[in-house]
């Protein structure tokens, strides 16, 4: 990997995936500035040697003011990511996740800046028609937020054509775990995502927690995901960033393990590991939902010559119980 040192924008870098990737930036010794409205964000979780800018991408002139530095690369994080939110409030995730990423892009073009790495999702393939997925798979979303990626990753394929924006776009399965030298320590407010939920049930934040289906064609009726752990994800953040600068190609890639877990799986794991108690409730299924979905990632392998390192299950729960026990 080279040694250069890039100027690089971590938009959304106060929250959980953001967080990790902006210490893991700064490790590498690059110049990096933070912005974030910290509605979700924590700005204990953001690297002392990193700049940060309070702004959110919705105000132009925050947007305009931010753009006034040069840098070499955007990484786009800032979005709402609640699936089975959006189909209630699509019009809140259309003015975040589109109409915010539009303003980003055109302060870039506007001042001269070509690279960005979006975070996209695993939800823009909808139903899988095989597993596991790989990235020829039919794109056919069935929740808007996985809409609201798709057509992200659509603009950015413009704008590479018509304003030379040079992309990666990372589809980024079920992110969990912290950093193993508990260097990020805020936790993630008011979670979407069923372990942060299993974590607050083991210590008592939740008395209980919803399963939400328990029907589904799978080994014990519950969904399936894959996990991966967020220094995984961060360190392909930082391939990908080279791969783009280096080359001046755009890359699009699953960030996965290959390997399914259920519900039940975590939360059986989650007892063992914790010693507590997880109480649950069995409820209906939710709008959007898919049965079973997990990836691999040939391609992440192959370019970017990235591989998981820290994303089996035990490690995953016990870096988040490292935190959870001590809230």
């Amino acid at each position: 990997m080279s040694n250069t040192k890039y100027s690089t924008l971590v938009i959304g870098g106060a929250g959980y995936i953001g967080s990790h990737v902006v210490l893991q930036l700064c490790e590498n010794g690059h110049d990096v500035s933070v912005f974030d409205n910290l509605s979700t964000g924590n700005i204990i979780n953001i690297d002392s040697r990193a700049k940060f800018i309070k702004g959110d991408i919705l105000n132009l002139d925050d947007c305009k003011n931010l753009f006034n530095k040069k840098y070499d690369i955007v990484f786009h994080f800032a979005a709402l990511k609640a699936a089975h939110e959006s189909m209630h409030f699509p019009e809140k995730y259309s003015e975040v996740n589109l109409k915010g990423t539009i303003n980003i892009l055109n302060q870039m073009i506007k001042n001269n800046i070509h690279n960005i790495i979006f975070s996209s999702s695993a939800a823009v393939y909808g139903n899988p028609q095989y597993l596991p997925i790989d990235e020829n798979h039919i794109l056919n979303p069935n929740n808007f937020y996985g809409y609201t990626k798709l057509a992200v990753e659509n603009l950015l394929h413009w704008y590479s054509n018509l304003k030379n924006i040079n992309y990666g776009v990372l589809r980024y399965f079920n992110a969990a775990g912290y950093d193993l030298k508990k260097r990020i320590l805020g936790l993630e407010k008011k979670p979407a995502n069923l372990l942060p939920i299993i974590m607050e049930t083991a210590i008592g934040i939740r008395s209980t927690l919803q399963v939400f289906g328990n029907d589904y064609n799978t080994k014990d009726g519950t969904g399936i995901r894959d996990y991966i752990h967020v220094l995984d994800l961060a360190d392909a953040h930082i391939k990908t960033m080279h791969y783009i600068l280096q080359r001046n190609e755009n890359i699009i890639v699953n960030l996965a393990t290959g390997k399914g877990h259920s519900v039940f799986d975590l939360i059986n794991t989650s007892k063992i590991i914790t010693e507590k108690k997880i109480d649950y409730n069995v409820v209906n299924r939710r709008n959007g939902d898919v049965e079973s979905i997990f990836a691999i990632s040939n391609f992440a392998n192959k370019k970017l010559n990235w591989n998981c390192n820290y994303s089996d299950i035990d490690t995953i729960i016990s870096s988040m119980w490292e935190l959870y026990k001590h809230a």
